[in-house]
């Protein structure tokens, strides 16, 4: 597959961040459950995260992101598998559950490995 350069680097560097995130069991715990920050003026957790990725567009359709924050079809599509197991979450947890009850759900793991696969074709 080829791939092409995006208009927004920065913006692919935030999916990319959040994407990393997602596929990160020890971050999650340590930052979204314990609150430990790297520094004072640093926050995250699920919802910014998932924000995030809805913002810039990779997940509602990641096809039409190719060019913009993605740089191929083999992206796209990761991203996809990511935007279908994180809804899957949302329908299953509820949009407004505390982060807590996401990590806890059988198919945040899903969520995990669909994050990992992401990671790893965006940063190849």
């Amino acid at each position: 597959m080829s791939e092409i350069e995006v208009q927004f680097p920065d913006m692919r560097e935030r999916v990319a961040s959040a994407v990393r995130h997602l596929a990160d069991p020890q971050y999650q715990q340590r930052v979204w459950i314990r609150r430990e920050y790297p520094h004072s003026e640093y926050y995250d957790d699920f919802t910014l995260t998932f924000n995030t990725l809805d913002d810039t567009a990779v997940l509602v359709d990641p096809h039409a992101a190719i060019g913009i924050t993605l740089s191929s079809v083999t992206e796209a599509d990761a991203m996809q598998q990511l935007a279908e197991r994180l809804d899957e979450i949302l329908d299953a947890v509820g949009g407004t559950s505390p982060d807590s009850d996401f990590l806890a759900s059988p198919l945040w793991s899903g969520v995990v490995d669909a994050a990992r696969n992401a990671l790893d074709v965006l940063t190849r």
